[in-house]
């Protein structure tokens, strides 16, 4: 074989997982060639950094799928019984991680460990071994207990397939016990989902030094800088906002760049454009900041933070307050608070409930600290009629208290797409709030288009999830508003109908 191993080792490296999978595997590098495997920087420190549960964010091309399968194929060939599962966010990426993350570098051992730990059986999409290991590779594992589970690029999955994602987390994690071994890698896609969830939470227990039990994850995070190869060597111009960011990493960050790696992140990010934090982060924060693939507002968003328009608002107390509602998709209404001041659209709170009636939300509105009230944008369906009461929404909060003058419905617009077009359009006029808003900002930023898993394209139109709410209500305001609300009034209705 090309490039043999000489196999005369001591027993004590023999038993070292770390140096077999250091020193016995075979790969096929980046440009194609068949290469042994010899761990990276980044690589060699999460293995020494290793727990039960491990979480991974990371920048693009770091190879920890590579490692994490070769640490799993390592663990069923040289143990008895270990079954290994490996999860890919589609079959496209299941088939290439089985066919070049497992089965070239098991067909590629030496000869005389392939004979000493023959195959039982070699399907297209996983091995068993007559020790009674295996390791597969599909996009879901529920049945059955495994010793080692690694699931790739789960921030994907919970972005595109959430159904899938819950599926992980109640049934492929659970065939997991205490003790073994579970690593999820990914790169963020969005401020939302089981993988922030997860990350934000294993984060917080790194800051705070506290001490892991075997049912909690480890985080790990490697930035685009740690990496050696990441370096442009000539002189690449500038912008002010380029210069503006290396200085924030530094003073906010302590990451202080040289020459080199400020040019090749000026380069790649000048290809990747609005893609370049979430594939190439500075910061774990960073990385969570980036749009998701399909997100509607992601541009808008961005131009948002990078002027420093999603900061503290306050709430002006001599000014009026409008909200802008959506009502009850999915049993959920959301609402946001909104002042338009010196000529600035301010979004100073939101909210949001499910399962509760229009007075629990008209509460909501009376516990605010003196407000002055303006105007109430409701969505066209909220004229429509209910059986069991025989009155409309509209009706019922007039019932509860807010003046008929001061509701506005606003007219339902055909075209979805019109609607979500006049919100991209008003998101450069808008301030807010970061911390009394981080739900109605995750919507914004999570509100994208439904993707088609049969042919791998986004539907032209938007997915129904948790961030559906956020989004509808604001577009309401985009759609709706105009000063001191002269516009879209409901039309004078009789009360009448209603029994006494």
């Amino acid at each position: 074989m090309s490039g043999a191993l000489d196999l005369r080792f001591n027993d004590a490296q023999w038993a070292d997982w770390r140096w077999r999978v250091s020193n016995l595997y075979w790969i096929v590098d980046d440009e194609g060639r068949k290469v042994a495997f010899r761990p990276n920087a980044e690589q060699m420190r999460f293995m020494d950094d290793l727990w039960t549960l491990n979480l991974i964010l990371k920048a693009r091309q770091l190879g920890f799928t590579t490692l994490i399968d070769i640490i799993g194929l390592d663990l069923a060939v040289f143990n008895s019984n270990q079954t290994c599962g490996v999860i890919a966010h589609n079959l496209d990426d299941a088939r290439k991680i089985f066919k070049n993350k497992v089965k070239f570098p098991y067909d590629n051992l030496p000869d005389e460990l392939r004979n000493a730990q023959p195959l039982e059986t070699d399907s297209a999409w996983g091995l068993s071994f007559q020790n009674g290991s295996s390791i597969s590779v599909s996009t879901s594992v529920r049945s059955g207990t495994l010793q080692f589970l690694h699931v790739s690029e789960f921030g994907k999955i919970c972005a595109k397939f959430p159904d899938k994602a819950k599926e992980i987390v109640t049934g492929s994690f659970n065939t997991v016990k205490a003790g073994q071994f579970i690593h999820v890698e990914s790169t963020a896609e969005g401020r939302y989902g089981k993988f922030y969830e997860y990350c934000k939470a294993a984060q917080d227990a790194l800051k705070e030094g506290k001490q892991l039990t075997e049912l909690d994850f480890r985080f790990h995070f490697f930035a685009w800088w740690e990496k050696d190869d990441y370096r442009l060597d000539d002189d690449v111009p500038m912008t002010t906002a380029m210069r503006d960011y290396f200085k924030s990493l530094q003073d906010k960050h302590g990451i202080f760049l040289d020459r080199e790696q400020k040019a090749w992140y000026v380069k790649k990010a000048s290809l990747m454009v609005d893609d370049m934090k979430r594939e190439f982060p500075s910061t774990p924060d960073e990385a969570f900041e980036a749009a998701i693939d399909g997100a509607y507002y992601a541009q808008q968003m961005s131009a948002m933070r990078e002027a420093g328009r999603i900061k503290k608002v306050p709430h002006v107390p001599t000014m009026p307050v409008n909200t802008f509602w959506d009502l009850g998709r999915n049993d959920t209404t959301f609402i946001w608070f909104h002042q338009f001041v010196a000529g600035e659209h301010r979004f100073f709170n939101c909210y949001e409930n499910s399962g509760e009636d229009l007075a629990h939300y008209y509460g909501v509105l009376q516990e605010q600290p003196k407000h002055l009230w303006g105007y109430h944008y409701l969505p066209f369906d909220a004229e429509n009629q209910n059986l069991e009461r025989n009155e409309s929404r509209v009706d019922r909060l007039i019932e509860l208290g807010i003046p008929a003058e001061k509701i506005i419905v606003v007219p339902r617009v055909d075209n979805i797409g019109e609607g979500i077009e006049q919100v991209r359009k008003v998101l450069p006029m808008v301030y807010i709030d970061e911390e009394k808003c981080e739900r109605g900002i995750a919507c914004l930023d999570s509100y994208q288009k439904e993707w088609d898993e049969r042919l791998a394209v986004y539907r032209d139109r938007p997915l129904h999830n948790w961030a559906s709410n956020g989004a509808d209500a604001f577009r309401q305001f985009a759609q709706g508003w105009v000063p001191k609300g002269k516009s879209f009034k409901r039309p004078e209705r009789s009360l009448s109908h209603r029994t006494a």
